[in-house]
């Protein structure tokens, strides 16, 4: 009997809801975005967000539903985030998922949203196995993971400080160029010249990201030339940031599948959208003789499809949750 699987998440600024059957069909992924309440403030501001996911909540598992076209009762497993994200949109999300599965008496499973964006990997790509090494870049995390088998990750690298699509967001900010800032850098770089400003990158020797001193040095660069009354090319500008961050990316990926004597690659998470980084991490796998994997776009962005694919396989392996899970912000993986 195929098993179908609703996805609940809500662990920052989008709504989303989905059913997967057996882990790899798709028959529905809904996604409410809040970009439009945010751009005002340059980023997502947790209070919005958390207001933003009730009002979405309900309709939006609806719409997953109808989208299927199957009902409550076709369901088999309800699965949500539960961490790392915003505390408020989290319970939203949990408490959503745990009134839908005790109504039912469905199981709940509680899923890490960093997990979730490595697996959609598996939806797009049923042929994948371990062992590999897997790049996940997004406006919260940048981390490099050993994955020897499914569900067990070593972290061999991560960013000390601010993470790579968070960066994106600051810098476009301070280049006016609008929230949410990866989009805007990459569509900005695309009439620039990547060579034209040298950024640091920091941490050469290690699999470690650190992105604040290139972020520093940007707002430096900017506020300087203004005060000095020069005009800088934003385009030129958005070109050598987007290249600073995607080479220290790619060289450290690359270099972390050396170390793990893998020959994949995995790319997960939101920034994994990002064309320029697809592009050039693909041509250096391409030179070292590694596979690269990554998800359709739709995928990459935060999503509930994610979710339930990973719920399905935790289910299988007997990881249910208790009633009593609760949210948590920080959890790792």
């Amino acid at each position: 009997m195929p098993i179908n699987v609703l996805g609940i998440e809500s662990s920052c600024d989008e709504t989303a809801a989905a059913v997967v059957c057996d882990g790899r069909e798709i028959l529905s992924n809904v996604i409410a975005t809040q970009v439009p309440w945010h751009q005002a403030y340059g980023g997502v501001v947790p209070e919005i967000a958390s207001r933003k996911h009730l009002e979405f909540i309900v309709p939006v598992i609806r719409r997953a539903l109808d989208e299927a076209k199957l009902t409550l009762a076709d369901i088999d497993v309800v699965a949500v985030t539960y961490g790392p994200g915003l505390v408020g949109g989290l319970l939203v999300g949990l408490s959503a998922a745990k009134a839908l599965a005790y109504s039912r008496q469905l199981p709940l499973v509680g899923v890490n949203h960093i997990e979730g964006h490595i697996y959609a990997n598996f939806l797009a790509h049923p042929e994948l196995t371990a062992p590999l090494v897997c790049l996940t870049v997004s406006g919260g995390h940048t981390t490099l993971l050993s994955i020897k088998e499914l569900g067990s990750y070593e972290i061999i690298g991560q960013t000390r400080d601010d993470a790579a699509g968070e960066a994106f967001d600051k810098i476009s900010r301070v280049l006016g160029l609008g929230y949410p800032g990866g989009p805007a850098i990459e569509r900005a770089a695309k009439e620039g010249n990547r060579k034209a400003f040298t950024f640091p990158k920091a941490l050469h020797d290690e699999l470690d990201f650190s992105f604040s001193g290139l972020k520093t040095s940007v707002i430096n660069l900017v506020h300087n030339s203004s005060q000095k009354g020069e005009e800088l090319s934003v385009a030129d500008l958005a070109a050598s940031f987007e290249e600073s961050v995607v080479e220290v990316l790619v060289e450290k990926t690359i270099r972390a599948a050396k170390t793990e004597k893998v020959d994949k690659v995995l790319l997960s998470g939101g920034v994994a959208s990002n064309q320029y980084l697809r592009d050039s991490l693909l041509a250096a796998c391409q030179k070292e003789g590694f596979e690269l994997f990554y998800p359709p776009k739709i995928l990459c962005t935060d999503n509930a499809a994610m979710i339930a694919c990973t719920g399905y396989y935790r289910y299988l392996k007997g990881n249910i949750a208790k009633w009593d899970l609760n949210a948590d912000p920080r959890l790792g993986l």
